[in-house]
This record gives structure tokens, C-alpha cells and sequence, in this order.
């Protein structure tokens, strides 16, 4: 048997990084930047007001106060978008408005506020210092700064930071291309009716959500009978040029493995058992003329599941050119259970505030369990009992709210 970290070696020996691309900033929400974001503008980009208000020289309003004002006349507006170039001279203030550029000569704004709200003369009730209420070209970023780091996440305020940074295209990570195959007679679509002995196949579905919410794109997503001839011919030539096949069923030791069957002969995919549970029986290698990696999962929708974070998530994030360790957390346990000797065990967990509890039955099968879990609690193969109180290990599950334990 194979240690889980041997087969996760074996798998992302099958595959290198793919080229970054390019994208518009309006298609790079979700995006993990692949170069560093470096400013093209100062921000801001020119002295202007942080209120509405007025520009005075702080000289000419020393001294002023609700008791003894100054009292001066105002020499025009300037609102926020003027582009022309104001000039405010000794003894006068002008009618300023928030983000609007800051005229030649004044250094502080005195805020609307502390005024009478005059237009052509003006009671100020402070004493504005220099630099009052200003906000100073590049004080925030100066051209040729690096504002975002290859390898940042980019969300709604990463994608603002690089817009006001004038940056119109991003260079990202690749989103992988995957092409996912359910096998099985047994299996039926969603929403179809149940013959004795069929089931509905959730694999496919589960499988190109867990691969969408990963950050790779699904090329496709069927179901294929138990037809050795017919997976031989999709998989020697598979449709939309995949980067990565997943297939899940028919790798165990069954009459009716079909995968197993149809790839043990072409002598580049290997099947092994992996000292884990759920999810002993695995199988990769490359297929077809394009020697395209397949990863081979197991049936049960529970060991797919787990298969797909331990094995296939590490895979994605190599082909995508990003740290193929996924990002792990620590809790303790709220309660105990046990494990099976001599295998890796993930077990499925609720993260809540005082810690993580089981999710409920473990079973390959038991897709309710599944469902509520958070994380994956990663047990060592030499562990046979978690207690309460013990530090866990945790592995997130992908596109899950790990927040739902704690509500």
C-alpha cells in the first residue's frame, strides 16, 4: 500500500504548471495573480480636499474662533473633475468640494462646518493648521509601487486597489481544464426516475463544483455505461483538449470495473491502494495521444469527495502554478472517536466555536454527513483514538462557508 503522501507525490509528478494568462480587470474577481501589480499613478493622484469646505492659507486664518472669525472673500468654486489649474492668492479662500484638487497656494481646508456656508464672503470659525484635511499626491501609493503580490487572492478590494492604480490587465494564474467522467449502468441523471437497483449519479455533479470552486474550468461532465469499448475511444481522444481527467467508479476489484479494466492495458495509467479511509483504492497516469494526466477516484460519493481535497486539489493548484500544499488550520476536538490502525483517516467535521466535532455517520455513502462537514480532520495512521481536547489537524473543504459551525 501506498502512504497518502506517496500517491500525492506520484500525481503531481504528472503534471507542470501551465502558462499565465492575461485577462481584462473586469474578468479577474476570484483570480490568483500570477505577477505583481505595479502602480502606473500616484494616489492619490494630485493634492485635493479630504471635505467640503474651503482652501484657505493656514495664515490667514490664525487665530480664528466662533468668538472672533475670520472673515474672507471667496474667489470661486473648484468641484471635484476640474482639470484647470486654480491659483488662490493672500487674504481669500475658495469654495472647495471633497476630492476636488487643491489650488496653488493654499495649504489646509477649513470644513463647511466651521463656516457661515458664505459664496462671495465667508465666516471660518477655524483655525485650520497646514495640511488640514488634505489628502497629498501619493501619500497612499507612488507610481512604480508594488500594491499587489504575486500569489494574492483577488477579491473586490484587490481588484479596486488595481483599478485606481490605473492597471486595465492582470496577469493571473490559469484556471485548468478538466474533463469529468461518472461510469457506472447503475447510474441515472438527476431529476430521472428510479428503476429498482439504479441510483442518481452525483458524482459528476459534486465533482465539477468541487473542480469550479477550485478555480479550474469544467471542459465537460458525463456519464458512461459500463462499456469497455466506448471509454477506450473517449479517452484516446478526449473532447476539449483537457488538462487533467478525472473519472470516478469502476477502480476497485469488481467484475464490472470498467475503468480499471479498459486503463490497466494501455500500461501508462497505474491502479494502487492508499493506506486512507475513505478512498483505498486509486488510480493515475496519462492517457490518449496527448498524454493527458488522468486521476482515477473511487465510486462511493464520500471517498470521491475526500479523494478529489487530498489528491486532485493539490493537482489543480500545480497546474495552475500556484504552492500545490493546500493552506491547513488547527482546532481541538469537542468530543471524541475512533480510527482504524495503519491508515490515514479524514474524517468529516463541523468546525464551531469551542472546536470541531464528527458531522455525523463516516460511511463512504452517507452523503448527509457529508454535507454538513466543514473540514476534513486529518488523522496520522498511527492513531487510533481522538479524545476531547486534542489538537486536530484540518483541511478545508473547497467552496464550502467554514463559518456554519458557529452560527
Amino acid at each position: 500500500m501506498r502512504t497518502v503522501d506517496e500517491h500525492r507525490a506520484a500525481l503531481l509528478a504528472l503534471v507542470s504548471s501551465l502558462p499565465s494568462v492575461t485577462v481584462p480587470l473586469a474578468e479577474s474577481l476570484g483570480r490568483v495573480l500570477a505577477a505583481d501589480v505595479v502602480a502606473a499613478v500616484d494616489l492619490p493622484g494630485f493634492d485635493n480636499s479630504a471635505m467640503d469646505g474651503y482652501a484657505v492659507r493656514s495664515a490667514d486664518v490664525s487665530g480664528a474662533s466662533s468668538a472672533s472669525p475670520a472673515v474672507l472673500d471667496v474667489d470661486g468654486d473648484i468641484a471635484a473633475g476640474d482639470t484647470r489649474r486654480h491659483v488662490l492668492r493672500p487674504g481669500l479662500a475658495m469654495r472647495i468640494m471633497t476630492g476636488a484638487p487643491l489650488p496653488e497656494g493654499a495649504d489646509a481646508i477649513v470644513p463647511v462646518e466651521a463656516s457661515d456656508g458664505g459664496v462671495a464672503r465667508v465666516s471660518l470659525t477655524l483655525a485650520a493648521e497646514v495640511g488640514r484635511h488634505l489628502r497629498l499626491q501619493g501619500e497612499d501609493v507612488k507610481v512604480g509601487d508594488v500594491v499587489l503580490r504575486a500569489g494574492t487572492h483577488l477579491g473586490p478590494g484587490q481588484v479596486a486597489l488595481a483599478a485606481a492604480s490605473n492597471v486595465a490587465e492582470l496577469t493571473v494564474a490559469p484556471r485548468p481544464r478538466v474533463s469529468i467522467l461518472s461510469t457506472g449502468d447503475e447510474l441515472v441523471l438527476p431529476g430521472q426516475s428510479l428503476e429498482h437497483g439504479q441510483i442518481v449519479d452525483s458524482n459528476s455533479v459534486m465533482l465539477a463544483a468541487l473542480v469550479t470552486a477550485a478555480g479550474a474550468d469544467v471542459m465537460g461532465s458525463g456519464h458512461l455505461n459500463d462499456d469497455a469499448d466506448a471509454m477506450a475511444s473517449l479517452l484516446q481522444d478526449m473532447p476539449g483538449q483537457p488538462d487533467l481527467i478525472l473519472t470516478t467508479g469502476g477502480v476497485s476489484m469488481g467484475a464490472y470495473d470498467t475503468v480499471k479494466e479498459v486503463l490497466s492495458t494501455t500500461g501508462t495509467v497505474e491502479f494502487v491502494k492508499v493506506a486512507m479511509r475513505p478512498g483505498m483504492p486509486q488510480g493515475a497516469g496519462v492517457v490518449g495521444e496527448r498524454r493527458t494526466p488522468i486521476i482515477t477516484l473511487p465510486g462511493n460519493p464520500v471517498s470521491s469527495f475526500v479523494s478529489f481535497h487530498v489528491f486532485v486539489l493539490p493537482v489543480l493548484r500545480a497546474l495552475a502554478g500556484l504552492d500545490p500544499e493546500v493552506p491547513t488550520t488547527q482546532s481541538v476536538a469537542t468530543q471524541g472517536w475512533s480510527s482504524i490502525e495503519g491508515r490515514a483517516e479524514f474524517t468529516r467535521v463541523v468546525l464551531g466555536p469551542d472546536g470541531v466535532r464528527p458531522s455525523g455517520g463516516q460511511g463512504s455513502h452517507m452523503l448527509g454527513a457529508l454535507a454538513e462537514a466543514t473540514h476534513l480532520a486529518v488523522v496520522a495512521a498511527d492513531v487510533t483514538q481522538i479524545r476531547a481536547g486534542d489538537a486536530v489537524h484540518l483541511l478545508p473543504l473547497v467552496g464550502q462557508d467554514s463559518s456554519r459551525g458557529h452560527r
